[in-house]
């Protein structure tokens, strides 16, 4: 089989401070040969880098502050964010950016200026985007439909949700549905969803660990060797060898970011 990309690990995180290097010893076991580092807050302008540097060639950044993060000093942070990301030619991606209104709206405006802003970087710098949407579909997408043309693509990241939702994401052409743990998940409806509606040249494997580790290791912390689970689940999904998956999604993620 391929080596396959993990395109979403929070491995800068305090989870895996402790054993950093097992982590990725453990994933290039298991056949991961790339991992993509999100940032998501200030901390993360030297976190992510750092870790990066730590492992070149294996672990690739990210530059974005995720709606979650967005607060009244979000002008600052992105302000640092943007020196960074159009200084250092090693970003493969803006993210992760986006939208989330799960727990509150407090700081709608905040969310909604940030996620323009850092739109306008990818075009700048024609870098995909790592997008975060919970609870916010529709806003979203009305932000991201006067620049559908413009936009050079990325990733949905964290997909779980139905046919029709999915099918609003795929009609910008440029862009793929990440898909993690929660495919595994026996409640979940991804698998019937995503064969439905959704072709294997349209996903990227991802873990977003430590977060919603896949069967059978839920509840666990995740980490990136366990992506070869979600391998697995698509592989029996669509009725394929994980042979063709893997070398499928390398081909996506080659695509959207040029990595």
């Amino acid at each position: 089989m391929e080596n396959i990309v993990d395109t979403h690990a929070h491995l800068d995180g305090e989870e895996f401070v402790s054993d950093i290097d097992e982590v990725i010893e453990r994933a290039k076991s298991q056949g991961i040969g790339k991992i993509f580092i999100p940032a998501i807050n200030a901390k993360s302008l030297d976190s992510v880098p750092a870790l990066c540097r730590r492992y070149p060639g294996y672990l690739y950044p990210m530059m974005g502050l995720q709606p979650e993060e967005v607060d009244d000093d979000y002008l600052d942070v992105l302000a640092k964010m943007h020196a960074e990301l159009v200084s250092d030619s090693s970003y493969v991606a803006v993210g992760e950016v986006g939208l989330d209104f799960y727990w509150t709206r407090e700081h709608e405006r905040q969310q909604l200026d940030a996620f323009e802003r850092q739109m306008e970087w990818s075009m700048e710098t024609r870098l995909p985007l790592m997008i975060h949407c919970r609870k916010a579909q529709n806003e979203l997408l009305s932000m991201m439909k006067p620049y559908k043309d413009e936009l050079p693509g990325g990733v949905f990241h964290c997909f779980t949700g139905n046919q029709k939702e999915a099918e609003r994401y795929l009609e910008y052409d440029n862009f793929v549905l990440g898909i993690g743990g929660v495919l595994t998940f026996k409640s979940s409806h991804l698998r019937e969803d995503l064969t439905a509606c959704v072709p294997l040249d349209r996903i990227v494997l991802e873990t977003d660990c430590p977060y919603m580790a896949p069967v059978p290791h839920r509840g666990q912390r995740n980490e990136s060797s366990f992506v070869v689970e979600v391998l697995k689940q698509l592989a029996e999904s669509y009725g394929v060898g994980v042979d063709d998956v893997a070398h499928q999604t390398n081909l996506n993620v080659k695509r959207v970011f040029g990595v």
